[in-house]
């Protein structure tokens, strides 16, 4: 195991099926069966592989572990991975959701059907990229490439209005990491190095600190998206297929959450005190207004995708709060986040697969003819409301808690969002599940298929055991999240201890 490289094995995985597509026809019966079991097969070995990261972590050590590293380019920039218990269970997020991905995509993607599994093979590895790299260049290479194969799934297999959404998406994400990119090159000057544990260690001077976090932010910020740089979230999310959909909130939504805690709390703490109040105010009207905004949609992707933008509003809250239960209940926010509200865009994806409508007057009494369909509806349901038993529950109780230490108020305003989730959901669910089963085209719907049994079936279990037992996200986070804390705080308290001999 310890000369197993086995996080490149992890991270590249998928390109080996990208090699097998390319020599893979796909435009016959015979040719497309094959393109979608060789994905298929690639994402569950891929997810399989990954699970020994996990097996192989040791939760008590705080550090970067499963290290590997090379030279790369003669600069000092090298080939270095690893994961600490901040970014290994996101690895497993992102290998568990892909072949889910590939599941969904079995009946519904029809035109070129090779050229859609290569991309969401190569986002695969670029996503994965990201949460391995111990190397702010490498770090920014895999964080900017996954931006190509998303922008094509979503501009060529979306839906009518895929190329205003997808060119939204590109330059929104893009604009914002070119400032990041500056902001690399200004870290690499003043400290030397672009190695990421020698970066966390480094005490970057106050002004050039406030600088750094704002060009991260900016990146970040849209990747979450945080309000008021979340419009292009709900067009992306109605035009991407029912898979880019699950990605984007899945997945790529993490990318923010998960720079936010590397770099902005990691290396930046004196700046991240600073505009914490900034943040508390963003991520509070994150949360209400986009709510009512949720409320009014009518297009049941649209109203999943404000309500992305309203719990990414609690993770930001939590991950500056910079307590340990703050910090703890973002990432478990995250990881809940990823079951959830995946598997309403795949519950989405179903009944879309059989009307060819998201509209929600279009639907009614599904509990009539599709009861475990309603059930699996309703599960997911509770758990984005934050229903107690559900891991839903226990990520937003935490970040509330951890903004109650930091910011009463903060935390009372934020407590709001938690009634009006229950508003749009609770009334989604009420005008698709309930009511009379009287629209014709509606009567003769089959309920679950065995493909969709097995997509939404695993994420229910998931969904309900870590809310009743959330004991083994936190376990493999403590150590690095107090590892964090504790080094935020440190430095805020040199920081002071400076200004008061200064004084």
């Amino acid at each position: 195991m310890t000369d197993w490289p086995i996080l490149s094995t992890v991270t590249f995985l998928p390109l080996v099926g990208v090699l097998l597509l390319l020599f893979t026809r796909g435009d016959t019966t015979f040719g497309r069966r094959n393109v979608l079991y060789i994905s298929l097969l690639t994402t569950v070995v891929t997810f399989v592989v990954s699970l020994f990261v996990w097996i192989g972590f040791d939760n008590a050590d705080a550090g970067f572990q499963m290290v590997e590293q090379t030279g790369w380019l003669n600069t000092g920039i090298s080939y270095h991975l690893g994961v600490d218990g901040i970014s290994m269970l996101f690895v497993i997020l992102t290998t568990f959701l892909m072949p889910l991905c590939i599941l969904a995509s079995w009946v519904s993607v029809e035109k070129r059907i090779k050229d859609y599994m290569i991309a969401f093979l190569i986002l695969e590895t670029m996503m994965l990229g990201v949460f391995v790299s111990l190397d702010i260049v490498l770090f920014y290479v895999f964080f900017e490439a996954g931006l190509i194969p998303m922008f094509l799934i979503i501009g060529v297999w979306g839906g009518k209005d895929r190329v205003y959404a997808s060119y939204k998406f590109f330059l929104y994400t893009l604009l914002g990491s070119v400032l990041m990119l500056l902001a690399i090159m200004a870290m690499y000057w003043d400290a030397g190095t672009t190695d990421i544990p020698k970066l966390l260690a480094h005490d970057f001077p106050p002004q050039l600190q406030t600088w750094l976090w704002l060009a991260f932010f900016a990146s970040f910020a849209v990747k979450m998206p945080m309000w008021p740089v979340h419009t292009w979230l709900p067009d992306a999310h109605v035009q991407a297929p029912t898979a880019g959909s699950v990605i984007l909130a899945g997945i790529m939504l993490k990318l923010g959450g998960y720079g936010f805690l590397r770099f902005s709390i990691g290396m930046f703490p004196i700046a991240s005190d600073y505009f914490a109040p900034m943040v508390f105010t963003l991520s509070v009207i994150a949360i209400i207004y986009t709510s009512l905004v949720a409320m009014m949609q009518d297009d049941m992707k649209k109203l999943i995708a404000y309500s992305s933008v309203a719990h990414m509003g609690y993770v930001t809250m939590g991950i500056f709060a910079a307590n340990v239960q703050g910090v703890q209940g973002a990432i478990f926010q995250m990881i809940s986040h990823g079951f959830v509200s995946s598997a309403l865009f795949l519950c989405v994806g179903v009944i879309y697969d059989r009307m060819h409508t998201r509209e929600i007057s279009a639907y009614g009494g599904l509990v009539n003819n599709m009861p475990k369909y309603a059930v699996a509806f309703m599960i997911f349901t509770m758990a984005n409301v934050g229903l107690p038993g559900t891991s839903g529950f226990v990520g937003e109780f935490l970040t509330l808690i951890g903004a109650y230490r930091a910011n009463t108020w903060v935390a009372l305003f934020a407590a709001t969002g938690v009634i009006l989730s229950a508003c749009y959901a609770l009334w989604l669910y009420r005008r698709v599940a309930f009511g009379a089963l009287d629209k014709e085209s509606l009567k003769s719907l089959l309920d679950l298929s065995s493909r969709e049994k097995i997509i939404l079936y695993p994420l229910i279990v998931l969904t309900i055991f870590f809310g009743v037992y959330p004991a083994p996200i936190f376990d493999a986070t403590a150590a690095s999240v107090d590892l964090l804390v504790n080094n935020y705080s440190a430095a805020l308290q040199a920081a002071r201890d400076v200004a008061l001999v200064a004084n």
